[in-house]
């Protein structure tokens, strides 16, 4: 069982805006997702359609969260890429 340090070693974080910390790990499984974590509370939101696969955000953070996916789609599929081939990935700008 990997500790939190290690954890937190194999989920870059891509992005960081209004309290929300955006993640994607290391080789991770399909379908394409973000890990978003805010107050202590985490989301899986799945980065083709948007939907949450697991955890809760608030309506206010899942509004952001989705109108951030819908500008950075691509440069998130593409860093989806680069996770899968162990290779850091790119940050990402912020909502503002």
């Amino acid at each position: 069982m990997r500790n939190f340090a290690e954890e937190i070693e194999c989920m870059p974080m891509i992005s960081v805006f209004l309290g929300l910390i955006i993640r994607m790990f290391y080789k991770e499984h399909n379908p394409p997702h973000i890990h978003v974590a805010y107050q202590g509370n985490e989301a899986i939101v799945n980065i083709l359609d948007g939907t949450v696969m697991g955890g809760k955000l608030s309506d206010r953070n899942n509004r952001l969260i989705q109108a951030w996916i819908e500008l950075h789609r691509d440069e998130l599929i593409a860093n989806w890429e680069l996770c899968r081939d162990g290779i850091e990935p790119i940050r990402i700008p912020p909502l503002q």
